[in-house]
Parts: structure tokens; C-alpha cells; sequence
């Protein structure tokens, strides 16, 4: 119904997500849903088990503000078992409503009106909104079509007496480009002698592909001493409609975090983080997940062969860039809904996680999907 009361935005130019959009249209029209970053296959059973045995057994009320301490404990020793960091998991370890909080309370609790926070762009839709109503400034470097790695000299420049904080999204989301072991060596060179803090948002962490290894910020003491390190159950355990994440954290930060995350949901679904907490024990290395998605990345690959689509380096994450240059000029948000409505297929249009940079023609799918969906997709990219 109409309303006559005036409203001042604070986010005036942000309009509903493209996920959602994309989401919605893809349901409108029968279309294959590629689009949205999640898996359309069940999680382990014996989860699901486990959390409806914690609701069994009483675990309905609250759980304490920073989480379980089961879970925050199975966290540190993952945490130390993947990456050599021991943190304390009585104070450096907070239990999240999924990374996405996780990350909005880290960034609200450190970004002040003024700040600028570099981020690497494309980058993922949460963020600049999330610095914007805590006054702070985004600045961008940008990850540029084709391989999409990062210019340390741009990154040098864009550093001021202002920057309060890097964010570092790897793998990274959309683009499936993995940071390396000299990555973090320029970070370091160039945050060393700095106050500024560095935020990492590492949900793939353990979705990383050909050997590689997940350059963590907590590997590196130069870096995990500055650092709030976000992370997510849903990736891991293909239960993102579960919203747990957690937060790992020197002390002092930490509590700066915690200020902000007890005002928002002060805490998470405790069952869920009794289930969780047995699970991570089970295999802190989560160590058959990059196996078990790389499969599902070299059989999409496989079953694009010979369509007119060329695939950009995937290295982690999983998503997959395609290059359509060969196929149409179209911007790429025009490319996406043509391919949606015509071919029966919902994708992102890359430019949604763009800023500044023009971007390529590129379109990003979501491959964290059963066989016989990427089979279907598959038929129908390679018709287009």
C-alpha cells in the first residue's frame, strides 16, 4: 500500500541483489539456476541427524554470545592444524550468523567516517555497502580480465595515510583466482610499519583445486597478528540456508568485533553449532571437499566442450567464468538475461561485483550442482 512518509536512504543507489534477481527470473522461467552461489544436492545426512539430535536433547535456549565452546574449540584446532595459528578459543574465536555478518560486524567495527578500505575488485556484493553506512570510502584495485591477478604497484598507489583496512577475498568470489605464497609476501612488504588491519574473507578455504594451497592470512605471522578472518560452515558442508560462520581474531580485535555482534543477533542457531562443532573434530582438514568440487569443475568444463564459451582459470571457489566474446557483443548484464530467457539458463552478469574497472565478456556459473543439473546446463550452453 502507499505510504506518505518521507525516508531518506542510506543506501540509494543499492537496489535488491542480483542473486535474487537473477534467482527469481531464473524460477519465472524454467531456467536452469547457475546463478546463485549454492549446491541444489543435500548435505550428509548423519548432519542433519545430529542437529535434530541437539534439539532432542535441549539445546533450544541461547548459546552464549561468542558461540558453542565446543565448536569454538573444533575451530582453533582446525585453525592450528591447517595453518599453524594457535588462538585461544575462549577469546579469538566468535561464532557468526553466517561470513556475511561476520564480515558486516568486522567492518562496522573497525571502518570510521573517513576511512578507506581497499578492496579488490570484481569483489563480492556486501561489501561497499557495509563500509558505506559506517562512513568509510571504498577504494578499488582492480583484478582485470583475463587472468584477473593483482598489480601490486596499483595496490601500492591506492594505499594512503587513510587506509584503515585491505580486505582479501581468496579463493575469490566471482572469479575463481587463488592468491599464491608471493601474493602474500607483497602483502606484507607493503603492510609492514602500517596501522592497517587486514580483513580476510577465506569461505572457500577449503575449495581450492590442482594441489594448490590455501594462502591463508593466518599462516603468515607478519599478517595474522593484523587480521580478522572470516570464514563459513555453508561452503564447507553444503548447508548454506544454516547461516553459521565464524570469525577468528587476535584478542584486542576480536573484542572490537564482538561489540558490534552482539547488537546484531548476539548469537547463532544452537543446535547447528553443536552438530557443527562434532563435525569439524571429524576432519579438520575437510580434506575430500576440493576432490569432491574439483570433479564437479572438470565435468562442467568437460561438458561445455564445444560450445562457443571459453573458460577462465579456476583455481578455487565454485564458480566458473566463461569468456562469450565469440558468441555476442552484448554488455554482459544483456548476455545474461538473453542466455536466461532464450537458452534456459541463469548465470551473473560480472559486472555486478564492478565498481570502477569496465570488466570483460564474462559471464560467472555456479557448479556446486548435481551431475544431471550440470548435464542439462551443459546441453543447452553448448546449443547457444
Amino acid at each position: 500500500m502507499p505510504s506518505t512518509i518521507s525516508v531518506t536512504s542510506k543506501l540509494p543507489d543499492i537496489s535488491v541483489s542480483i542473486f535474487a534477481v537473477m534467482t527469481r527470473l531464473a524460477n519465472e522461467h524454467g531456467a536452469i539456476n547457475l546463478s546463485q552461489g549454492f549446491p541444489d544436492f543435500d548435505c550428509d545426512p548423519t548432519l542433519v541427524d545430529a542437529v535434530a539430535r541437539a534439539m532432542r536433547d535441549g539445546h533450544n535456549q541461547y548459546a552464549p554470545m561468542p558461540g558453542v565452546l565446543a565448536l569454538r574449540e573444533a575451530i582453533a584446532a582446525k585453525v592450528e592444524a591447517c595453518y599453524g595459528a594457535a588462538f585461544d578459543p575462549q577469546t579469538e574465536v566468535q561464532i557468526t550468523c553466517g561470513a556475511t555478518a561476520g564480515l558486516y560486524a568486522t567492518l562496522t567495527a573497525f571502518v570510521q567516517p573517513g576511512d578507506e578500505v581497499l578492496l579488490f575488485e570484481p569483489c563480492y556484493d556486501s561489501y561497499v555497502p557495509v563500509i558505506r553506512l559506517s562512513g568509510g570510502i571504498p577504494v578499488f584495485s582492480s583484478l582485470r580480465y583475463p587472468d584477473y591477478r593483482v598489480d601490486w604497484d596499483e595496490v601500492r598507489r591506492a594505499i594512503s595515510n587513510k587506509t584503515r583496512a585491505i580486505l582479501v577475498n581468496t579463493p575469490h568470489n566471482p572469479t575463481g583466482i587463488a592468491w599464491t605464497a608471493d601474493d602474500m609476501r607483497r602483502l606484507i612488504e607493503i603492510v609492514d610499519g602500517t596501522d592497517i588491519l587486514l580483513i580476510g574473507d577465506e569461505v572457500y578455504e577449503h575449495v581450492i583445486f590442482d594441489g594448490r594451497r590455501h594462502e591463508s592470512l593466518l599462516r603468515y605471522p607478519e599478517l595474522r597478528d593484523r587480521a580478522c578472518v572470516i570464514s563459513s560452515f555453508g561452503k564447507t558442508f553444503h548447508t548454506t540456508g544454516w547461516k553459521v560462520g565464524y570469525c577468528v581474531a587476535p584478542a584486542p580485535l576480536l573484542a572490537e568485533v564482538q561489540r558490534v555482534h552482539q547488537f546484531m543477533t548476539f548469537t547463532v542457531h544452537t543446535p547447528s553449532q553443536i552438530a557443527f562443532a562434532a563435525f569439524v573434530r571429524r576432519d579438520l582438514f575437510a580434506s575430500e571437499l576440493a576432490r569432491f568440487y574439483q570433479q564437479k569443475r572438470d565435468l562442467f568444463l568437460q561438458l561445455i566442450e564445444g560450445s562457443r564459451f571459453q573458460p577462465l582459470a579456476c583455481e578455487g571457489t565454485y564458480f566458473q567464468l566463461l569468456d562469450y566474446s565469440s558468441i555476442a557483443r552484448d554488455a554482459d548484464r544483456e548476455m545474461a538475461m538473453r542466455l536466461l530467457t532464450q537458452h534456459g539458463v541463469a548465470s551473473i552478469p560480472c559486472s555486478a561485483f564492478l565498481y570502477q574497472d569496465t570488466g570483460g565478456p564474462v559471464l560467472r556459473f555456479c557448479f556446486a550442482k548435481r551431475d544431471e543439473t550440470l548435464r542439462a546446463a551443459g546441453e543447452r550452453l553448448r546449443r547457444v
